[in-house]
């Protein structure tokens, strides 16, 4: 995936100081404090190598399922195991999505259906004939990652589309605070990146204080770090790695004190889950926010391995059952701390998978693919956007195996959580170039 120079030399220093200091890297950023009812918080979980939709929402009416059943042959999944929708009963979802069911069920998560990386409006029609603008690389895994991220053409956009609400709002929301506004539980990812504004990169499972094994030279050492980083050099660059470094003290410092003595949550989140270890650490950051003048914030989580080309039904399942758990354990956790109707969480993906099976019963990239958003302020028991046709050479496929057209753009997907979150209709242009393509920049699900 492609870094910053920006977050490169950002990442990079703090590495280089967590070392002199005997930080493990980006240790030192954990946790955030309360603050009042205008907070708001946007987490993004990305599930990386493109998560099959076609077995995560499937149609549960008779004729729907047969369809499904005869088309995806070794990848169906038996109609008797999926777990009804009680508002969308023409839909059911895969039987490791417990959790999320209860969601739907209680009108706390949506999907939003067939959702891709588009540049305009585009039809089966259109793309064959080659006569609109799509995105380029398309069903390649790193482009497609970052055009997710960035909500550009290319991946020559080096500002992902949270960076750029941070760069937009950050003089109405967040003037006071100590930390940045976006925070990475899943490494430096082009989607935190703004053209002036730097995301924090958290370390999941450690609390914050950093810690050092030389004893009564601890002390000196850090005065001693403290003491280079505001050395002048003369060199711009070196200055530059200088400011980056004191900063990230200084944030190091606000946290320790914003997170001394906060009880934990009595959540328990699910043991050997690495994506529940992020929410878990998400959900600190959310818990600690007042201390630190904190009224937006956004974050990014990730889990791999769904570049499922072979043995599918185990590999994927195994991964969904993950993400449910872990989706469901951070909603209670958002409603033990009393701010579900302000934490709204979505999921990104590469692309979804080709509805027809490949040779090794697995299936390859495809395009359009829904999504589940979550949250107290979700329009929930729904689905967003249009479902595609389940046909092979259908009116949505773009070629014959099953690789849907989106008919939702994923500009337009996050262009309605950002208007939820703060950034205003004028805004939209500068933080989402193509938004002015579509029609409609609400989807209303939220």
């Amino acid at each position: 995936m492609a870094v910053s120079r920006r977050s490169l030399i950002r990442n990079a220093s703090l590495l280089a100081a967590g070392n002199m200091l005997g930080f493990r890297p980006f240790g030192m950023l954990n946790s955030l404090a309360q603050t009042s009812s205008s907070y708001k918080a946007l987490v993004c979980v990305f599930l990386f190598g493109g998560n099959d939709s076609n077995n995560t929402i499937i149609p549960f009416d008779t004729s729907g399922y047969q369809n499904y059943a005869t088309l995806r042959g070794p990848l169906s999944i038996a109609q008797n195991t999926l777990l009804p929708l009680g508002p969308l009963p023409n839909f059911a979802l895969n039987p490791n999505l417990p959790e999320v069911q209860s969601l739907f069920n209680s009108g706390n998560a949506a999907f939003v259906a067939n959702v891709g990386t588009l540049v305009q409006p585009t039809t089966r029609t259109s793309f064959l004939a080659k006569n609109v603008q799509t995105p380029t690389n398309l069903f390649s895994h790193p482009d497609q990652q970052l055009e997710w991220q960035n909500a550009a053409q290319s991946t020559a956009t080096q500002t992902g589309w949270a960076g750029r609400i941070a760069d937009a709002i950050k003089l109405q929301y967040n003037v006071n605070a100590q930390i940045p506004m976006i925070a990475s539980v899943a490494g430096d990812t082009l989607f935190c990146n703004g053209s002036s504004t730097s995301p924090a990169s958290v370390s999941p499972g450690n609390l914050g204080n950093g810690s050092c094994s030389e004893g009564a030279e601890c002390a000196g050492r850090l005065a001693t770090a403290q003491q280079l980083v505001s050395f002048s050099s003369g060199v711009s660059l070196v200055q530059a790695d200088n400011a980056i470094t004191s900063s990230a003290y200084n944030i190091a410092s606000a946290l320790t004190a914003a997170t001394a003595g906060v009880a934990s949550l009595t959540t328990t989140f699910p043991a050997n889950n690495g994506l529940a270890s992020q929410l878990k650490q998400i959900a600190q950051l959310i818990q600690v926010r007042a201390a630190l003048g904190v009224e937006r914030q956004i974050f990014f989580a990730g889990i791999g391995n769904f570049d499922t080309h072979a043995t599918q039904l185990t590999l994927q399942n195994s991964l969904l059952a993950q993400v449910s758990a872990a989706l469901g354990a951070f909603y209670q956790a958002t409603v033990e701390m009393g701010v579900q109707s302000q934490v709204t969480t979505f999921t990104m993906s590469d692309f979804s998978r080709t509805f027809q099976p490949n040779s090794n019963t697995g299936s390859d990239h495809a395009w359009g693919a829904h999504h589940i958003v979550m949250g107290g302020a979700v329009q929930g028991g729904k689905m967003y956007g249009t479902f595609p046709t389940l046909a092979l050479a259908g009116p949505d496929d773009s070629g014959s195996n099953g690789r849907w057209v989106p008919s939702t753009s994923s500009t337009q997907y996050a262009a309605t959580l950002a208007q939820w979150f703060g950034v205003q209709a004028a805004q939209l242009p500068s933080v989402f170039p193509y938004i002015g393509n579509f029609t409609n920049n609400s989807l209303g699900f939220v």
